[in-house]
C-alpha cells in the first residue's frame, strides 16, 4: 500500500514538474515571437530553466531517499522496542548445584505465534539426572523445539516444564543457561580467531586460555588447531587476508567445543556429527560419552549409529510422543522407531 502511495505521488509531481518546464518554455518562445525578449534571453532563459529544472529534481530525488530510508529506520527502532517474551520470575531460584529429579515434561505442548499448528503437544516424560536421551524424527517432527523448550529459550504454550519438582520459570534464567551447554545445527561461523570461535559459548571466560584449550581437547578440535601456522590466534575464515577456511567437519569441532566452555549439568547437541565423517563421529562420541558421565545429556540424530549409544529415546511424530524406551526394547515393541531403524539399516545391506 505504501509503495503504491509512493508511485501514484511520484507520478504526479513528475508530471506537473514536467507541464511546468514545457510551459515556460512556451511562453518564453511567445515572447521572442512578438519581440518582447531577444534571442540571447531566449537562449539564456533556456539554460536557466534547464539548470534549475536539475537541481529541482536533485532536491526532490533527496527528499525521496530520505523518505525510504525513514522507513527502514522505523524498523531499526521497534527493533530495540521488542521485549523478551521470556519472563523473569519475581523471586527467581538458583539452579540446583547437582540435579537431583530431572526434568519433567507434564502434558507439553508449543505452538509458535501465528500459527495454527502445534510444533509438539502431549509431551510427557521425565529427563533422570545422568540420563543420556536421544530424540528421533522425521524433520519437522518438533525435536529442536524441544530441546529449546528445555533450555527455556521458549516457554510453553500449554502445560508445565519442572526441575525438581519445580516450574522451569521459577528458576533464575542467567543460572539455568549457564547450566545448559547447548550447539544446535545451524552454529554461526564467526570471522574470528580459533580461540575466540570457541570462547563464544561461555563469553565471560574468553580470555580463559587453558579452559579455552581444555574444551578444544574435549570436542577434539586441539589436533585441528595444531594444524594451523598460528594455533589458537589463527584467523578463522576469508575476509581477512590472512584467515584460514575450515571444512564444515572441521567447523562443527570448533563448534562443539563451545558446549564444553560451560561447567553445564545439561548438555544438549542437536546433529552435532552430520559433517563428520564416520571414523570422527565414533571418536567425538566415545569421549562425549566419557566427559558427560554424571551429567545429563539430550541428542537429535539421524544416524541411528549415534543414538544407540543413549541410555533411552525418544520418538516424535508431529510433534507428539509415540514411543520411549531402550534400543532393545523399541526394537522389541516392532513400531516407528523399528521401522526407522531397518529403513536405515537397508543402506548398508
Amino acid at each position: 500500500m505504501l509503495s503504491i502511495k509512493r508511485s501514484v505521488w511520484g507520478t504526479f509531481f513528475a508530471m506537473l514538474g514536467s507541464i511546468g518546464y514545457y510551459a515556460a518554455y512556451v511562453v518564453i518562445i511567445i515572447r521572442a515571437v512578438d519581440g518582447s525578449v531577444s534571442i540571447g534571453e531566449l537562449a539564456f532563459l533556456a539554460g536557466s530553466f534547464r539548470q534549475l529544472r536539475s537541481l529541482l529534481e536533485g532536491i526532490l530525488s533527496r527528499f525521496t531517499s530520505v523518505s525510504q530510508g525513514a522507513i527502514y529506520l522505523r524498523d531499526f527502532f521497534e527493533f530495540f522496542e521488542i521485549k523478551p517474551k521470556i519472563k523473569p520470575a519475581d523471586h527467581p531460584l538458583p539452579f540446583p548445584k547437582t540435579i537431583l529429579q530431572g526434568f519433567t515434561f507434564e502434558d507439553v505442548g508449543f505452538r509458535y505465534a501465528n500459527s495454527d499448528r502445534w510444533a509438539n503437544r502431549h509431551l510427557s516424560f521425565t529427563l533422570h539426572p545422568g540420563e543420556k536421551l536421544a530424540l528421533v524424527g522425521e524433520n519437522g517432527a518438533g525435536k529442536t523445539t524441544l530441546v529449546k523448550l528445555l533450555a527455556r529459550l521458549y516457554d510453553p504454550t500449554e502445560g508445565r516444564i519442572l526441575l525438581d519438582g519445580k516450574d522451569l520459570q521459577e528458576y533464575d534464567i542467567a543460572d539455568l543457561r549457564l547450566n545448559v551447554g547447548i550447539i544446535f545445527q545451524d552454529y554461526l561461523r564467526y570471522q574470528m580467531t580459533f580461540a575466540q570461535n570457541i570462547a563464544v559459548g561461555n563469553i565471560s571466560q574468553q580470555h580463559n586460555r587453558p579452559l579455552i584449550e581444555a574444551s578444544a581437547k574435549q570436542s577434539l578440535a586441539d589436533t585441528l588447531a595444531a594444524k594451523l601456522p598460528e594455533a589458537y590466534d589463527q584467523q578463522l575464515g576469508k575476509r581477512f587476508a590472512q584467515g584460514v577456511e575450515l571444512s564444515g567437519g572441521e567447523w562443527q569441532k570448533v563448534a562443539l567445543a563451545r558446549a564444553y566452555m560451560r561447567d553445564a549439568q545439561l548438555l544438549i547437541l542437536d546433529e552435532p556429527t552430520s559433517a563428520l565423517d564416520a571414523r570422527a563421529e565414533y571418536n567425538v562420541f566415545e569421549h562425549f560419552a566419557e566427559l558427560t558421565k554424571g551429567k545429563s545429556a539430550v541428542l537429535i540424530s539421524h544416524r541411528f549409529s549415534t543414538v544407540r549409544m543413549a541410555d533411552r529415546i525418544l520418538v516424535l511424530e508431529k510433534g507428539e510422543l509415540v514411543e520411549i524406551g531402550s534400543h532393545q526394547e523399541l526394537i522389541k515393541k516392532d513400531g516407528r522407531y523399528a521401522e526407522l531403524f531397518n529403513l536405515q539399516a537397508m543402506g548398508y545391506r
